[in-house]
């Protein structure tokens, strides 16, 4: 059956073209440093948001119209995957990403839920066999059952602990099952409201032990993907626990389990947590740490995790900086972790979103790769640290000094004389790069 039988697979078109289920800007054909727009971006469609949100939020029901709607249970799960697979196909995307209860309905049991989900696994498995389409990642929904009051890996009750464990077990079993290139772990419920009631010793030290033997596990399936946490501050716990990509790395350091992990970024995370998106990509780019990206974008006007699909371009260009500058995200990839708007309740809508999201990082990742060509903020970076590639500024880089001799140093000198950051020239510079390849110069 065809769920999206008015719209045809969509193709690059160019920037001058009004068709609007066209490419502008990407053209996954298009090389960019030697390789395909394709194979850098990794583009990723998210099973939750694009095919079980219904817009639903705090103060109103669900207003997404889906022509799967009528049916129930487990004729649901199929239809969604008979519609995400066609939307796979006509966006021509390369990588899905889902959490166990979006493919497949929880049941009463956990043994019920595994044979549900060994049913939808099963004919995923079979319609990927006929798709380009692979599992950029799979996770387990641990946050939204009231089991999960008090957390999951971190709860109070071991019953809960012991239940998250078998979840996460199923779900790295699906990983390997699918072909999964990662595995994620999310801690929605990962914190605390308050530590009159917590013991966060203990909480901490539970879940590196959970991790510990989730490393443990895949080993002895053979699943060899590479494992991610995504650091969130907030929401829906007041302060959980990955609440940014530095505290999270602190804590895998801290328990030994940064050889095995690394960081999926969220925008919209990374400005609840006060940073930009940028900030948090190359905490965790610079530190060797950066596997995978959920690409959305937050609104300024609203302090929750509003999960807009990413259309701001200086966003997505900066971003596009630390990623290239990574050298790519090797088995990551740019997930759209994004939700239509509620009032965009139509099918079609989903088309729209994820075209101006692709169209907004294929810009994004020209604008990079010219930047990074013509060395505009290297070089002016260099010059700026310029003091210490020689005298007392390489003594320092090199270790070869101590407060003794530095104090030495600073006694004799004379008036110092800083340089000018330059920070509005640079931003000029960045734009006029933007606006000269929106302009197809």
């Amino acid at each position: 059956m065809a769920y999206f039988e008015e719209i045809n697979k969509i193709q690059y078109e160019g920037s001058s073209s009004k068709n609007p289920f066209a490419f502008k800007y990407y053209n996954p054909e298009e090389s960019i440093n030697g390789k395909k727009m394709e194979e850098i971006l990794r583009f990723s469609v998210a099973y939750w948001h694009t095919f079980t949100a219904d817009g639903t939020d705090p103060f109103g029901v669900g207003t997404a119209i889906r022509p799967w709607d009528h049916l129930k249970g487990l004729d649901l799960a199929k239809a969604r995957v008979e519609a995400a697979f066609e939307l796979f196909e006509k966006l021509n995307v390369p990588f899905f990403c889902f959490h166990d209860s979006d493919i497949a309905p929880e049941a009463d049991t956990l043994k019920e839920t595994y044979e549900n989900l060994d049913v939808i696994t099963a004919m995923i498995k079979d319609y990927m066999k006929d798709s380009k389409v692979k599992l950029l990642w799979n996770t387990a929904n641990m946050f939204t059952h009231p089991r999960y009051v008090h957390g999951a890996a971190t709860s109070s009750n071991a019953d809960v602990y012991a239940f998250a464990a078998a979840k996460v077990k199923k779900g790295l079993e699906v990983g390997k099952e699918l072909g999964a290139e990662n595995y994620v772990f999310w801690g929605g419920r990962e914190g605390y409201e308050t530590l009159l009631n917590t013991d966060m010793k203990l909480e901490l030290d539970n879940l590196a032990r959970f991790f510990h033997m989730a490393v443990d596990y895949a080993k002895e399936i053979g699943f060899d993907g590479q494992f991610l946490i995504e650091p969130k501050p907030k929401e829906p716990t007041k302060h959980q626990y990955d609440f940014d990509v530095a505290t999270g790395h602190a804590f895998l350091q801290n328990y030994d389990l940064d050889k095995y992990f690394k960081f999926n970024v969220e925008a919209n995370h990374a400005t609840l947590a006060g940073h930009t998106f940028e900030h948090e990509l190359r905490v965790a780019r610079i530190n060797g740490m950066l596997g995978s990206v959920d690409a959305n974008q937050g609104d300024t006007l609203i302090g929750w995790d509003t999960d807009e699909f990413p259309t701001d371009l200086y966003s997505t260009t900066l971003a596009m900086y630390e990623v290239l500058q990574n050298g790519g995200l090797g088995k990551g990839g740019l997930n759209f972790d994004a939700k239509v708007r509620r009032g965009s309740f139509e099918a079609e809508d989903l088309f729209h979103a994820h075209i101006a999201g692709m169209d907004s990082f294929a810009i994004g990742l020209k604008v990079a790769a010219k930047l990074l060509e013509d060395r505009v903020l290297e070089d002016f970076v260099a010059d700026r640290y310029s003091s210490y590639t020689e005298g007392i500024g390489l003594d320092i880089v090199e270790g070869r000094t101590d407060f003794h001799k530095l104090e030495e140093y600073a006694l004799q000198l004379g008036n110092i004389q800083n340089r000018s950051g330059r920070q509005e020239r640079l931003k000029a510079i960045v734009n006029q790069y933007l606006l000269e390849t929106l302009s197809g110069k």
